[in-house]
């Protein structure tokens, strides 16, 4: 679909754990099958949950 190119910042990507039920990613990309997992960044849904509190924290 031309140059567009798109990365996923692993520190980042929680999979979508505490937002939806599956990845947003691969809802919305227009081609299918073309996100896929990096072997060297597998993480566990509790890794994912941790992630997605600490990139969600506020301070009271």
């Amino acid at each position: 679909m031309g140059d567009s190119f798109y990365e996923i910042d692993v520190n980042r990507c929680t999979e979508c754990v505490g937002h939806y039920d599956t990845p947003t990613c691969q809802q919305v990309c227009p081609i299918d099958n073309t996100i896929i997992t990096d072997p060297k960044h597998i993480e566990d849904t509790e890794r994912l949950w941790e992630k997605f509190v600490s990139l969600h924290h506020t301070s009271s």
